[in-house]
């Protein structure tokens, strides 16, 4: 027993200096001329030029006081329809520059406020919430079952959405 407890104490070791190997070998390769502002990590692949809040605190903040609609993508790294729509998502040209009129959080993790699962807890799924924080539960997707899911197919619906999520804050504010 006590060399299994080495072994797997061995494989953890491998595990976290991979971790760390990875990471610093990100660091060196940056180009120094980057626009972003915070580490590209927080992009989690959604678009690594633009610049994403660190957390759904900062992000109602920054709605707020910037006066611009926030996107909110709910995905997880391991969810083959959240990879699918990101790789779209990040693909899409038009979609990446509108995106900059937004405050934007993707998120691997629930968050506490309900609002934010209005018709459950599935993933991706994007939620709009306007500036005066009020979770736009009015631009959905195209699926009944699912209000705030997207497919990669429905990319240009959701570029749509993203255009009446800022429509709606020219003539509501």
């Amino acid at each position: 027993a006590m060399e299994k407890s080495y072994v797997s104490m061995f494989l953890l070791l491998i595990v976290i200096s991979c971790a760390l190997a990875k990471d610093a070998g990100k660091k060196d390769s940056k180009d120094t001329t980057a626009k972003p502002k915070l580490p590209q990590t927080l992009s989690r692949g959604w678009g690594d030029q633009l610049i994403w809040t660190q957390t759904y605190e900062e992000a109602l903040f920054r709605a707020k006081h910037s006066q611009k609609p926030l996107m909110i993508i709910h995905h997880l790294e391991d969810c083959p329809h959240s990879q699918a729509l990101k790789k779209v998502f990040a693909e899409h040209k038009d979609i990446q520059k509108l995106a900059e009129k937004f405050i934007l959080l993707n998120l691997v993790y629930e968050t506490t406020d309900k609002n934010l699962a209005p018709d459950g807890q599935y993933v991706p799924r994007i939620l709009f919430i306007d500036p005066s924080l009020t979770v736009r539960a009015d631009i959905t997707g195209r699926y009944s079952n699912r209000l705030y899911a997207y497919e990669p197919s429905d990319i240009s619906l959701l570029h749509s959405n993203m255009q009446k999520a800022l429509k709606l804050l020219k003539t509501e504010l």
